[in-house]
């Protein structure tokens, strides 16, 4: 909980630097590309992120890796900052809460969508437009399949999930059955 308090602390602080000077979309991207390559070089991150090491030590490594980097000034402040308060460790959730934040702001929507078979571009355009139109946002989408959904369509939209699947319709007569509501 702390860290969740801290990580969005420092989230929005990244995002009103980024939103003085306009560059708060192109800082997203570079905190997700920093995030991205701790997730692929773990071996990279838990040496940054471990206190057994010095922070010293933990710096050059960072500054190394910084330096080959594109990131713009700010940025490599910001992780070098973020290494010396040894908040470095939940990089990832402040990149995530930093998005959330984005879209927000630029009227953004993310909507995982979840089928039994893969979904043609039309069927996904108009699915997506229709989520336009309920949200009033553009939505960004994220397909994933799950073949255990027999057919149709589950979609969910921050806490809000619209059911459309096969299996959950089959869950539902069942329990009807068993309630009797077919006798």
């Amino acid at each position: 909980m702390i860290d969740s308090k801290i990580s969005r602390r420092y989230a929005r602080a990244m995002l009103g630097l980024g939103q003085e000077d306009g560059h708060y979309k192109d800082y997203g991207q570079n905190l997700q590309e920093f995030s991205g390559f701790c997730t692929d070089n773990n071996e990279f991150f838990q040496v940054i992120s471990n206190q057994i090491f010095s922070l010293e030590d933990r710096k050059k490594i960072l500054e190394a890796v910084l330096q080959k980097s594109l990131f713009p000034d700010l940025i490599k402040n910001f992780l070098s900052l973020l290494l010396d308060k040894n908040r470095i460790g939940v990089v990832q959730e402040i990149t995530d809460y930093y998005i959330e934040l984005t879209d927000e702001i630029s009227n953004i929507t993310r909507a995982v969508i979840v089928t039994a078979k893969p979904v043609k571009k039309d069927a996904l355009d108009n699915l997506t437009n229709a989520l336009k139109q309920l949200t009033s946002k553009e939505v960004k989408t994220e397909v994933n399949q799950d073949e255990s959904l027999i057919g149709g369509v589950v979609v969910r939209l921050g806490d809000l999930v619209l059911d459309g699947s096969i299996k959950s319709q089959l869950e539902r007569l069942k329990e009807s059955l068993k309630r009797g509501v077919y006798n």
